[in-house]
């Protein structure tokens, strides 16, 4: 369900006053909205064709540190202008900012009006379009999982982070009564979501104290991404207004469980019948979806870096937490990396446990379709289904420990480099680089308690 605003609706709204503001955003590496506040007259007049912005947008991290060793740009090139194309399908109401439409641009190289190869939008449609040409098409639906405390950003930012408090005082999976108390939150979100056309199915409590859970309804790769980074940033800025903060971090608090980002997949042909399913196969399991899902696990070590690209990510992976340590697949067990659900059905899909809610959604979608098209392509043998607990598997395939050891993958991944390109692996190699040379250098609270006495 992409945006629910048309150029000439847009028109109308602007004409009878209820629309002032357009925003114009790009997707950075982090999975963020970048971009400016328009004027509507002067979007309508002549941006939404295209707009600009400075190229570093893709080549810094989380604090905006411009980062050297990257061959796209640099102090020594000057940081030019990149082109934001808007993608007038996503053109949508935000109901939770006045006057307020929103829509997400694809990312040009300023000379040449192609697009940027290792902007996350464009490395995703180059996988979907490889799909096309096969004929087949993807579903996917990306899971979120967030914590809401009591404090605002602002309070939570001066407290240093210590202190903070979530928003009940227990788990609160599934459970109405505590949900209801924070329902004023949820609430606004759901309902401001839907209306910007985000096809938002419910909320619950997730596993601990403060835990959410929002889900959106499968799409095709591109829309779904879309509505993530969307979500994200739509349910940062409402609890925002609500006086509330939100964190999306994979792993807030030794203490607490980790927030996910559970990715469903399939496939199906142009006319939409499943490629996933056949009825005479082992739970359904057509053969296609027995090499897509070899795929997926052969190259699980070299996505990996995709679906968890932060130091902290790694901090998530921990026995009996509901987060994966295998890269294994199994029927409906969530202990696995890899999870079979709706086994006997049209609706077979495998869901992926690996990812964090610190992904960026474009990035591991194009990761996940990649692994399992080069299993369709090399028609790769599905290794046996584990069963049991896959935290006591202990000579199973682990996923990587720390974010050093999934650079490393993702830097040797032929797989990739065939898929995304050389220049771009180089360029998000670079990125963890940085994020591992950034913590390296740290000095952590943990290390000051623990040593400045007794050291």
């Amino acid at each position: 369900m992409p945006g629910n605003l048309t150029l000439e609706q847009l028109k109308k709204a602007v004409k009878n006053g209820a629309i002032d503001t357009v925003l114009v955003a790009q997707v950075d590496m982090q999975g963020r909205l970048m971009g400016k506040r328009l004027k509507a007259e002067f979007f309508l007049d002549t941006a939404y064709k295209e707009t600009h912005s400075c190229n570093y947008l893709l080549a810094t991290d989380m604090e905006m540190e411009t980062v050297e060793g990257y061959k796209s740009t640099s102090w020594k090139a000057g940081y030019g202008d990149y082109t934001m194309v808007p993608d007038l399908t996503t053109l949508r109401l935000v109901p939770w900012l006045e006057g307020t439409a929103m829509v997400i641009c694809d990312v040009q190289d300023h000379a040449t009006h192609k697009d940027v190869p290792h902007s996350p939008r464009a490395i995703l449609k180059k996988v979907v379009a490889r799909l096309e040409a096969k004929g087949m098409k993807a579903t996917m639906a990306t899971e979120l999982e967030f914590f809401l405390f009591k404090q605002s950003f602002e309070e939570a930012q001066a407290s240093g982070y210590r202190g903070i408090e979530p928003i009940s005082a227990y788990n609160e999976d599934y459970h109405i009564f505590q949900t209801t108390k924070e329902e004023d939150v949820l609430r606004a979100m759901r309902n401001g979501l839907h209306g910007a056309g985000i096809p938002v199915e419910g909320s619950k409590g997730e596993a601990d104290s403060g835990q959410e859970e929002l889900n959106i309804k499968y799409s095709d790769p591109l829309d779904c991404a879309d509505n993530h980074v969307i979500t994200k940033n739509g349910c940062k800025e409402i609890a925002w207004a609500k006086g509330r903060a939100i964190t999306f971090l994979a792993k807030w608090n030794y203490d607490a469980a980790g927030s996910s980002s559970h990715v469903h997949q399939s496939l199906s042909d142009k006319k939409g019948k499943s490629l996933f399913f056949d009825p005479k196969g082992e739970y359904g399991m057509s053969q296609t979806m027995r090499h897509y899902l070899a795929g997926l696990l052969t190259h699980a070590s070299e996505i990996t870096y995709f679906l968890a690209p932060y130091i902290n990510s790694y901090k998530r992976f921990a026995k009996g937490t509901f987060a994966p340590t295998k890269a294994i697949w199994s029927l409906d067990n969530r202990t696995a990396g890899y999870r079979l659900c709706g086994a006997g059905t049209k609706s077979i899909r495998m869901e992926c446990r690996v990812g964090g809610s610190d992904l960026n959604p474009y990035l591991a979608l194009a990761a996940l379709l990649s692994a399992g098209l080069d299993g369709i392509e090399r028609k790769l043998e599905l290794e046996p289904e584990f069963t049991g607990d896959a935290y006591a598997a202990e000579k199973e395939r682990g996923i990587p420990q720390t974010l050093r050891d999934a650079t490393a993958a993702l830097n040797k991944s032929k797989m990739l480099r065939e898929a995304f390109g050389d220049d771009v692996i180089d360029h998000y190699v670079r990125a963890g680089e940085w994020e591992q040379e950034e913590y390296d250098r740290r000095i952590t609270d943990w290390e000051v308690a623990r040593g400045f006495e007794r050291a």
